[in-house]
């Protein structure tokens, strides 16, 4: 069964072509496989907002489902205008991908509101989240539906989300978002999460090939809620973190940039543009620079078949979701790129959003020192699970790692009588 507009974009389009490639490696049953294709529900909502200015703009919302067979549903919240139902369908499956990679209790989701978060005043956020959370509360919960911060949003999203669906049930449930505030049920570490996750695996990866992160020459596109942690965590581990980047333009110096002095800067500017501790440079270019390792950890499809002949780095870490399109797999894969996948590189986040969750329902909370050392032991089991069929089977990391997640997904569906 397909759902209409689920299938348009071209990251629903690559998420499916590598689910299928996979269901071959492990002749994954045709009953199983058509199951996963589609999502079990997809969401549609109006969201109305009075604006500051007086008028009135309805916004369009989405939270899709896409399947729970290992438990609640899990997955974040964007607000970028380029979201569509399709995309979101997409990033909901790719969930469920990586919570079964992941070995966590969890089922895939995401959610979105087409909206450019840059364009509105935060009273106008504050509404848009308030009436977004109103219209899919009764999907959502913490036995139900977990959502979390995504591109757009923050913790501060989530606590406008959690204060309404709280208000709404009569009690409060802190348990039916992570990614919140520490004062309000938030957990330790979760901000650097998913960037700590991919440092791990770029350790991992190295200690494979017989090097170490000291002295590796580190390029990373994006300096959001991802790319900046990543950054920071990597050149505190000693890496020599070449070039960063935002929306507008990446900075590059061969001899490292000073990381934790950017993030100052950046904090405060909400820019990269007048750091001078580094060239400027365009987002393609840092793309194409000489450097170990490339972590892109921006949006979908930055690295394609226009630009992957470009690309120099021997390694790859997908710390943003699907950043390498299908075609560009190719092409890198021919030239003997390394490329880590995004349900395993940039599963961080989730598993301190497993960790939040699991300390909200429980009413016991961790230090920040805990919750690094039991997302490291995640993130190496996960990876020395997928290294490790990828040798065994001779195929690359993107199609090892889906074929873990599936399998465990197969045997799922069938001990629960789904197929």
């Amino acid at each position: 069964m397909e759902m209409e507009g689920i299938s348009e974009s071209s990251l629903f389009k690559n998420t499916i072509r590598n689910m299928e490639h996979s269901a071959q490696i492990i002749k994954l049953s045709p009953a199983a496989l058509e199951r996963l294709k589609s999502p079990r529900r997809a969401i549609v909502v109006s969201v109305p907002v009075r604006m500051d200015d007086g008028s009135f703009r309805v916004f369009s919302g989405y939270r899709v489902q896409h399947n729970h067979v290992l438990g609640p549903f899990k997955g974040g919240i964007r607000y970028h205008q380029s979201v569509t139902l399709s995309e979101v369908a997409a990033l909901a499956s790719l969930m469920t991908f990586k919570n079964s990679l992941l070995n966590l209790p969890l089922g895939g989701a995401k959610g979105g509101i087409c909206v450019d978060p840059t364009q509105i005043s935060a009273r106008e956020a504050e509404q848009l989240t308030r009436r977004y959370t109103s219209e899919i509360a009764p999907w959502i919960g913490p036995d139900r539906d977990i959502p979390a911060p995504d591109v757009g949003t923050s913790s501060q999203t989530m606590a406008w989300m959690l204060d309404q669906y709280s208000l709404e049930s009569g009690f409060s449930q802190t348990g039916v978002v992570t990614g919140k505030p520490l004062e309000i049920g938030g957990s330790a570490g979760r901000d650097a999460a998913t960037g700590l996750g991919v440092v791990y695996i770029i350790e991992k990866v190295l200690e494979k090939l017989s090097k170490k992160i000291k002295g590796t020459t580190l390029a990373v596109q994006g300096f959001g809620k991802v790319g900046k942690h990543a950054a920071l965590e990597a050149h505190h581990l000693g890496a020599r973190v070449v070039a960063v980047s935002d929306v507008n333009n990446a900075l590059y110096n061969p001899e490292g940039l000073n990381i934790p002095e950017l993030a100052e800067h950046y904090d405060s500017k909400m820019t990269l543009s007048g750091y001078h501790g580094g060239k400027v440079i365009s987002n393609e270019d840092l793309l194409a620079l000489d450097a170990e390792v490339l972590a892109p950890c921006a949006l979908d499809g930055t690295i394609n078949s226009n630009n992957a002949d470009r690309v120099k780095a021997k390694i790859i870490v997908e710390g943003a979701n699907g950043p390498v399109t299908a075609n560009a797999n190719e092409i890198l894969n021919a030239k003997k790129c390394l490329i880590i996948p995004d349900i395993l590189a940039n599963g961080g986040g989730v598993v301190v959003s497993y960790f939040e969750w699991v300390q909200d329902i429980s009413w016991l909370f961790w230090d920040e020192t805990q919750v690094r050392e039991k997302l490291r032991t995640v993130m190496y089991r996960s990876f020395d699970k997928v290294w490790e069929f990828s040798k065994q089977n001779h195929v690359d990391m993107r199609t090892s790692a889906m074929s873990v997640s599936l399998i465990r997904l197969e045997a799922a569906l069938k001990l629960r009588g789904q197929i």
